[in-house]
């Protein structure tokens, strides 16, 4: 109490001072409308200055939390992209499923349909990535075709995905016949174009024409017999007189790959199995 009164005391005169001003301006606005008006102009135009500065203020320090709540919608709209994506794929599938003509070799067999997710054709050694693995019951040493013929062989198992070795690389060998001939052999790529291969080791007496169906022979528990590979385009020449090479157009476009089959043989397990038991 007394620091107060010694307060008063020393500003004395800057107290009365200010009731001065203060009584003053109240008589001089409250009595004169013009001067009332001007102070209330004045009064609006400083009150939205300082409400002006006082919101850049505050908007600033709340940029942090709408930069947050923007990141947050922004990742909420990419799940629901991701979402849509796997719908339209799944479509897909089920639209490629009902498209797709299976040839008669295949009407027994059971097929897993998968998405092309990435391959190469211009590589010495090609390869083929798809959207299926073992969850969808994929497995290593299974045939896949497309719609129009042979396309590979699933070496590599994912969880999710699986890596086929496709026809396009010279360390896959197929074994094919002429249509209507007993008569086999290999069927490899030789590098040259995506679009055609080789059919090698085939018997001197072999007889042909440019324009016979080149199939598979049924000589392994990944391909049965009679699925279409291509067509003969012509002799290559061959140094062993004992065997001669054909040339053949493949049936399958490997540049416009997106759907393939994989061929889900039941029979499969027991045969290699029994081909695999020692003789005794």
């Amino acid at each position: 109490m007394r620091n107060l009164f010694l307060f008063l005391l020393r500003y004395r005169a800057w107290i009365v001072f200010i009731i001065y001003v203060v009584i003053s301006c109240a008589l001089l606005f409250n009595n004169n409308p013009y001067q009332r008006h001007v102070y209330m102009t004045s009064a609006s135009r400083v009150s939205a200055t300082v409400y002006d500065a006082a919101h850049s203020v505050t908007g600033y320090f709340h940029l942090r939390s709408i930069n947050d709540d923007l990141q947050r919608r922004n990742a909420q709209l990419e799940s629901e992209v991701i979402a849509l994506r796997s719908k339209v794929d799944a479509l897909e599938l089920e639209a490629s499923a009902d498209s797709l003509v299976v040839v008669e070799p295949l009407k027994q067999y059971d097929f897993i349909l998968a998405p092309v997710i990435n391959n190469s054709i211009t590589h010495p050694y090609n390869y083929i990535t798809i959207a299926k693995g073992e969850a969808d019951g994929v497995k290593p040493e299974m045939g896949v075709v497309d719609q129009n013929g042979v396309v590979g062989v699933v070496n590599v198992t994912g969880n999710r995905y699986s890596r086929i070795i496709s026809l396009l690389n010279p360390d896959f060998r197929l074994s094919c016949k002429l249509k209507g001939s007993d008569v086999f052999g290999s069927l490899v790529w030789d590098g040259k174009s995506p679009r055609e291969a080789l059919l090698e080791e085939l018997p001197k007496h072999t007889v042909f024409e440019p324009g016979d169906t080149i199939i598979t022979s049924g000589y392994s528990a990944v391909f049965p017999e009679g699925i279409p590979v291509g067509i003969v385009k012509g002799n290559e020449h061959n140094a062993d007189d004992n065997f001669f090479t054909l040339r053949v157009e493949l049936l399958t476009d490997f540049s416009k790959l997106s759907t393939v089959r994989l061929v889900v043989s039941n029979d499969r397990d027991e045969i290699k199995k029994i081909e695999s038991t020692s003789n005794k």
